[in-house]
């Protein structure tokens, strides 16, 4: 039998340092003889490594370290500055001396002495590891955990990279400890510290020293006391167990632990660690804000929709990785389309007619025919996170995909598309239809067979003194509901869903595509104001639609221009069916529904109205030849009668297009035109219909959107999916019915 060692003998010592090699800081030591040529153990020779060393990547020497973004104006006026890491680079100048030393003592004491590997330290972790049985202390020199802090700056939001850059295994350590050797021969200390100091994260989104002394203590890094200094270099090592917020016991003793190397290492006196450590934490924290908080004038849900751009389009990466890495990194000058004054315009109107606190909210878009480029986006409630304050982040402008909801039901706004589509396929601008008061929806063709509405359901007209037969002029000027089914059902479903599709509505604004239901020329189906407007600027344009454009140009940190999205232009409908449309809807705001919104400088307006079922939304879209406005009013988040309903303090019995959104529209329109020069129309000449005897004209006065009858606007042989009714993830609210 063996004789048996005694507990505690070198040799028992010796083996379980062993055991524990591999656990803590094998790798250190096996990668500390890549120096020397003995490495075939691990399947590398001297060569090897040395034509390893050759090439350090530029991304380890001068990493391009995520910033900031600033996002300006259409006049370069600053609208936020935004980031993913809040960060701002400094030089050594600009670091205070005690938080460089206090950052080396805690993490690295040696670190000026020894180079990117420090035998020393590994020796020293092997024996505490050794004594305690568990791997407890390692070795990392502050260069190592400066190429790890790179390689996961690098892997940004890429989870496999990340991974990658963070997992424990000995080829990520010897990777690390490559090129920490080689940048300890291309580097000084002092480079390489500065480096690690505006690298590193102190947690609450706070990278970099600078960052966190702003977020901790309000002030800047080269201001820092000695037990603030030491406050933030302990954080390093792991800050959410040292987060002051939710721990500050231990990080007062993390605190006092770094204020002990100091003095350890005479960086500082007794005295200053006396004062220092009875020091209080004395936290001055300031929350990390998303930049589009900070935006003036109601732009927050602008900012927010410009960095879905760049996040989403192809024009600033062909991979979503990409587009996700140049967001991050930041350092970007993002010029926009924005006109801070119709902004400002935009903005007064939807907060004074609607208040941030009424039980509905009020959205604007503007857009300049012909170009496609977004002028204002504005809603009534302010952009934020503190729901007391009724802020919200959901942008009800735009698509779901884009920061937005299920979009709104557009009611009659949508009625133009199907006239727009009945021009094009021949339909004369003095078609007549009888337009019954009442019917059921008829069978209609698609583009792949036929709808039949075998529920037996109706549509109505808004009052029973709506009673053809009508023209189109007029039937547009009255939104007559009858009329417009008829109308589909002459031309059938298809050209009414390509004409949508041409004018931008290929998809709802939940991303599902768009129907061909009996209803569609109602306005059943949820879209958004941005595109509602657009599709309106394309009538103006004279046919010719833009895709909607926020970005002008993009300077990244290097001053490099950058790729921006094209509004790619195109003629989708003659300029003669648009002329048509155009003077349509100069009808309706000189006769029609929309006559009382007529602007005070008399230039030529143009628009539509919409209600939808139950008034729980409504919308005035309108425009000149110079700018496409389209309003809506509604339930932001669920669907809100707007019946005995208070609205900006103002009291409605029931609110029709003309009436609610309209208004707003009226007034964002004359301040953001104030001065314009004044456009006209080209248009045709439409002649009026004979006036036939109206017997019930006593009975309701001119002033509705059209109506639904037998509580449904539904019809035809189909089964419409969740959210084409009255959906109301994050805004959808349209319960069917083409009202004016």
């Amino acid at each position: 039998m063996a004789p048996q060692r005694p507990a505690g003998s070198p040799l028992d010592k010796a083996g379980l340092g062993l055991k524990f090699l591999g656990i803590s800081v094998l790798a250190g030591v096996l990668v500390a003889g890549m120096a020397l040529p003995a490495i075939g153990a691990l399947g590398l020779t001297a060569k090897d490594t040395a034509e390893s060393f050759d090439n350090v990547p530029t991304d380890f020497k001068a990493p391009t370290l995520s910033q900031a973004s600033f996002i300006y104006d259409a006049q370069g006026g600053l609208i936020a500055k935004v980031f993913d890491r809040d960060r701002t680079i400094l030089t050594q100048e600009q670091m205070g001396p005690i938080m460089r030393q206090a950052q080396v003592d805690i993490e690295d004491a040696r670190f000026y002495e020894h180079g990117a590997i420090d035998l020393k330290g590994v020796l020293r972790a092997i024996g505490k590891n050794a004594e305690s049985g568990e791997a407890t202390q390692g070795a990392s020199t502050l260069t190592q955990q400066y190429v790890k802090n790179v390689n996961v700056e690098l892997a940004g939001d890429d989870k496999e990279a990340f991974r990658e850059a963070t997992k424990k295994s000995l080829g990520r350590k010897i990777q690390e400890l490559k090129i920490a050797i080689k940048l300890e021969e291309e580097l000084t200390k002092d480079q390489i510290l500065t480096n690690y100091l505006n690298i590193t994260f102190y947690g609450h989104q706070a990278y970099g020293i600078e960052s966190a002394a702003n977020r901790y203590f309000s002030k800047s890094a080269k201001d820092l006391s000695i037990a603030e200094a030491a406050t933030l270099a302990g954080l390093v090592q792991n800050p959410t167990s040292y987060d002051p917020l939710l721990h500050p016991q231990a990080t007062q003793t993390r605190r006092n632990t770094v204020i002990s190397k100091l003095l350890e290492n005479k960086h500082i006196t007794e005295a200053q660690a006396k004062e220092a450590t009875a020091a209080p934490l004395n936290l001055k924290y300031k929350e990390p804000l998303n930049g589009c908080i900070t935006a003036q004038a109601g732009m927050g849900f602008f900012c927010d929709y410009v960095r879905h751009v760049v996040k989403q389009d192809p024009a600033f990466g062909k991979s979503t990785a990409d587009r996700q890495r140049l967001w991050s990194q930041g350092g970007l000058k993002i010029y926009t389309t924005i006109d801070p004054e119709k902004q400002a315009a935009a903005n007064k109107a939807v907060t004074t007619k609607v208040y941030a606190n009424d039980s509905v909210a009020a959205a604007a878009t503007m857009i300049k025919p012909g170009t496609g480029e977004i002028l204002a986006m504005s809603q009534s409630r302010p952009y934020g996170l503190d729901t007391k304050q009724y802020q919200m982040v959901l942008n009800l402008n735009v698509d779901k995909a884009m920061g937005g909801g299920n979009g709104f039901s557009p009611g009659s706004t949508f009625k133009p598309i199907v006239a727009a589509a009945a021009l094009e396929a021949g339909t004369p601008l003095t078609q007549e239809y009888p337009s019954e008061y009442k019917i059921p929806y008829p069978t209609m063709s698609t583009c792949t067979g036929t709808e039949k509405n075998i529920k037996g359901e109706t549509v109505a007209n808004e009052s029973k003194s709506e009673v053809g037969p009508y023209q189109l002029k007029e039937a547009m000027a009255k939104s007559v509901n009858t009329y417009f089914v008829q109308m589909e059902q002459a031309i059938g479903l298809c050209p009414v869903k390509q004409m949508a599709n041409k004018l931008g509505i290929k998809n709802l604004a939940s991303g599902e595509p768009l129907l061909e239901v009996a209803s569609m020329v109602l306005g059943t189906q949820e879209v958004s104001p941005m595109t509602m407007a657009n599709v309106y600027a394309t009538f103006a344009a004279r046919g010719k639609y833009c895709s909607p454009i926020a970005v002008k140009s993009v300077v990244n940190s290097a001053g490099t221009q950058l790729p921006v999205p094209q509004a790619n232009c195109t003629q989708v409908m003659s300029e003669t069916t648009a002329d048509g449309i155009n003077s349509l809807l100069l009808g309706v705001t000189e006769k029609g529904t929309g006559s009382s919104l007529q602007l005070s400088d008399g230039r030529q307006i143009a628009g539509k109205t919409g209600t939808t079922d139950f008034r729980n939304a409504a919308w005035f879209t309108g425009y000149t030849p110079e700018l496409a406005t389209s309003v809506w009013l509604g339930g932001p988040t669920v669907n809100t009668s707007m019946k005995d309903i208070r609205i900006g303090g103002k009291y409605f019995e029931s609110v029709y297009g003309a009436t609610g959104p309209g208004p707003i529209w009226q007034m964002a329109m004359q301040g953001a035109l104030a001065g314009a020069p004044k456009g006209t129309f080209q248009t045709v000449n439409i002649p009026d219909p004979q006036p036939k005897p109206d017997p019930n004209a006593s009975a309701s006065p001119p002033s509705g959107d059209g109506a639904a009858a037998n509580g449904g606007l539904i019809g035809g042989n189909f089964t419409l999916p969740p959210g084409i009714i009255g959906g109301n993830n994050g805004g959808g609210n349209g319960n069917g019915g083409g009202r004016h």
